[in-house]
């Protein structure tokens, strides 16, 4: 039998899916619930402790009474100051030793894997848990990028690469050469959303998402879901492209239908570095 698995939860679907995933399986699971970033509807009846993230100390002693050995970390967590975060004993000790305000999101990322693993847990990928979430290559629905969005997607690709490196963000919005926007602190929804107020006339933008050069594959890959493709269509976008192999997807054939119906690409496309 598979080792007992505990699924740090934020917020979004995907600890639902992984959450179902393990009763599929019949793997034994625990859920330590982030408490304002977790939706507790999605949690359901799944076994779960909650915790706010400040307690670091509180949440190793509840993985370890429920028998955890692998851990995943799942769903979008917005980024506290250290007010936000009254942080406990354990947590001030980590931040005293990495410095929160010297890491960008992927250095927090790394930083905190490596704490859960010092305390004896393996951390794995959600896509070792969830395979079919993992973005392939190709058209997600029947729609593909014309000229102009292909000129679009390569000049978002090399911004996003850029600002990855850097580790800011995941995601740049660009339309006809011309960047709208890139991802920061505010998450993907809020950069479309923003981006639809800059929006020119003509053929709409596109959104490209990318994993960081270097970005621990384990850890916060850039994602999609339905929302995504809503709030795209919303702000006049005309696709989005995420990087086969580095992101997720949640639910091929969904995200394909409706894609269709709202008259945008989707596509997944291979990384050319």
């Amino acid at each position: 039998m598979a080792s007992k698995l505990g699924i740090i939860a934020g917020g979004g679907e995907f600890p639902g899916l992984v959450i179902a995933a393990c009763r599929a399986d019949g793997r034994p699971f625990h859920v330590l619930g982030l408490t304002g970033h977790a939706d507790p509807k999605i949690i359901g009846d799944a076994p779960a402790d909650w915790i706010r993230l400040g307690e670091a100390g509180t949440g190793f002693k509840l993985l370890k009474e429920a028998g955890v050995a692998e851990i995943v970390m799942i769903g979008p967590v917005r980024r506290p100051t250290l007010k936000e975060l009254a942080p406990d004993w354990r947590t001030t000790k980590f931040f005293a030793r990495v410095g929160l305000k010297a890491l960008g999101d992927d250095g927090l990322l790394r930083a905190v894997a490596k704490e859960i693993e010092s305390e004896g847990f393996t951390v794995v990928g959600i896509d070792s848990v969830l395979a079919d979430c993992l973005a392939v290559a190709g058209p997600y629905g029947g729609l593909v990028p014309d000229d102009q969005a292909q000129s679009d997607i390569l000049r978002a690709w090399e911004v996003a690469k850029g600002i990855g490196a850097l580790d800011v963000g995941q995601a740049v919005v660009v339309q006809q050469g011309i960047v709208l926007g890139v991802e920061a602190v505010e998450g993907t929804d809020s950069l479309i959303r923003r981006c639809a107020e800059l929006k020119r006339e003509g053929p709409g933008g596109v959104l490209v998402k990318v994993r960081k050069p270097g970005q621990d594959r384990r850890l916060d890959l850039p994602t999609i879901g339905l929302a995504t493709l809503r709030e795209a269509a919303a702000a006049g976008l005309r696709g989005i492209v995420v990087q086969a192999g580095g992101a997720l997807v949640l639910g091929r054939d969904a995200i394909g239908a409706e894609a269709d119906r709202l008259g945008l690409f989707v596509l997944g496309r291979e990384d050319p570095c």
